[in-house]
């Protein structure tokens, strides 16, 4: 009897000891840059040629239902970095800019923050649009991310003629933003090219996110990766292996490239024998720029895009994979970028911030295809009032719009609803659509009246708005703060006439 205790005892211990010393899952995140809901080949699109993320949705667990916090680039970047909307943060209304004073304030606590202080190496490649400010305040080290290789900002927010795409060695069409400075290429705090070689830029950033893995596995040190891809944002670009060779033109090269770029990272992940330890999490920061028309994206069966509140606009294409642990699959479970920081935490073991945040943990619907804790989505518009509160809200299968409006972003398509002439228009009853027989929002359920087995719903979700909005602070806006053209970066601080003379060569 004693020695069969000891031995239960003894089996006690190691399955501890095996609990305790296990290492937590490496963590990538990619993020995607004005994709459209049916821009991929895994979601419908009949000419994209995306074979790798098409593999990572047939071997890892592909959402329907799948929401971003906003259809601009600041406050959605704000909100997949901190698990909470950008109202809190004060990332509103629209974009930060090359010379904004404004930022991601550092008191907020990002993702890399959260994981650093866990004992995680991290870092981040490409685009990072969360401010610049006075000499670099904002910047992505400032914030959690122990090396940075990028751009602080959109590749349009500058002349952006030294692009080039299709075909090899022509210009890009579109002058982007003029009379700032050109572009320029951070490693860390340092410019290290004004202008970008933008044919170089994506094998740079996949060299970097090879080489960051290799020092972290090689230091037995768990890893954090956040690949924020300037693809599909106009105007496109792509290096010498991509260009030309898409179906759909130079956004299809742009897309292919990106699909590449996913693929070698698996292959680094694979050579370094981590794949099995690492949760790759892709989606993309808000719906197509339909205005560039072929070069703009699509949004598939969805209404509008950029810019809106329509699901074109905030639904977003996500695929988690982790092989061994996330069954293959699809799901149709409410999830949201906002829910990123809450389960990376459980995953990880690592500390929940302690403020508010609007991010639910979903670890039950990636390792377990369980439910959703999250049952509601709030859809801010990109100017934001808090008189006004949200324009739209997700409640189960059903979406109701208090407010609709147009976009700039989102002009050339056919529907009159999603261009810039549709006015800021509030509605009352407000417009009611079920998501799951009509994800297109053509068919208002209110039309007619309100019929007696949707007088429940409507309550249980103005009563849902009411309670969020009643909590809701918004923190300072960070973009009202203003624009000075001196915060705009250059490599050579001193050198005149600014902007042209801010260029430099590695």
């Amino acid at each position: 009897m004693a020695a069969a205790m000891a031995a239960q005892q003894f089996l006690l211990l190691c399955l501890v000891l095996v609990c305790t010393t296990a290492r937590p899952p490496n963590i990538v995140l990619i993020f995607a840059d004005d994709l459209g809901y049916g821009d991929l080949g895994c979601y419908g699109h009949p000419s994209s040629l995306t074979p790798n993320l098409d593999k990572l949705a047939a071997q890892g667990l592909r959402f329907t239902d799948f929401y971003t916090s906003c259809s601009v680039c600041t406050p959605s970047r704000a909100a997949v970095l901190t698990g909470r909307f950008q109202t809190r943060s004060g990332l509103y209304p629209d974009v930060l800019y090359p010379g904004s004073r404004g930022g991601l304030p550092l008191n907020e606590t990002t993702i890399a923050e959260v994981l650093q202080d866990h004992g995680y190496a991290t870092a981040m490649a490409g685009k990072w649009h969360l401010g610049y400010g006075d000499n670099g305040t904002y910047m992505p080290t400032n914030q959690g991310f122990q090396t940075f290789l990028g751009i602080p900002y959109s590749h349009d927010q500058g002349p952006c003629q030294n692009l080039t795409c299709f075909p090899p060695d022509t210009k890009c069409f579109g002058l982007c933003d003029q009379g700032g400075v050109l572009l320029p290429l951070f490693w860390n705090e340092r410019i290290i090219q004004q202008p970008v070689d933008f044919t170089q830029l994506v094998p740079l950033y996949v060299a970097f996110a090879e080489y960051f893995i290799a020092e972290a596995v090689e230091s037995n040190t768990p890893f954090f990766l956040y690949f924020a891809s300037h693809h599909t944002h106009y105007p496109q670009f792509a290096s010498a292996e991509y260009t030309g060779k898409s179906l759909r033109g130079p956004f299809g090269d742009a897309l292919m490239e990106f699909d590449g770029s996913i693929g070698k990272l698996l292959e680094t992940l694979q050579k370094f024998n981590v794949e099995d330890n690492t949760l790759v999490f892709f989606t993309a920061d808000n719906g197509p720029e339909t205005m560039r028309e072929f070069r703009g994206g699509s949004s598939g069966l969805l209404k509008c895009g950029k810019g809106t509140t329509y699901e074109g606009g905030m639904r977003e294409p996500a695929i988690a994979y982790w092989p061994g642990r996330i069954a293959p699959g699809v799901t149709h479970e409410l999830a949201s970028t906002l829910d990123l920081l809450p389960t990376i935490v459980t995953l990880t073991g690592a500390s929940k911030p302690n403020v508010t945040l609007d991010g639910y943990d979903i670890s039950n619907v990636l390792l377990k295809g369980g439910q959703s804790k999250r049952k509601s989505m709030f859809f801010y518009p990109v100017f934001p009032e808090k008189a006004q509160g949200v324009f739209a809200v997700r409640y189960g299968r059903y979406k109701a719009h208090f407010f609709t409006k147009g976009s700039l972003h989102s002009e050339t398509t056919r529907d009159e609803d999603c261009d810039i002439t549709a006015k800021l228009t509030p509605h009352d009853p407000p417009l009611l659509f079920d998501l799951e027989s009509d994800p297109t929002e053509n068919y208002n359920l209110l039309a007619s009246g309100i019929p007696p087995h949707l007088q429940q719903i409507l309550e249980i979700i103005k009563r849902e708005k009411d309670n969020f909005e009643t909590e809701m602070t918004f923190g300072e806006s960070q973009t009202a703060k203003g624009i000075d053209p001196d915060l705009e970066p250059c490599c050579d601080p001193t050198c005149t006439p600014k902007p042209l003379c801010c260029q430099c060569s590695p």
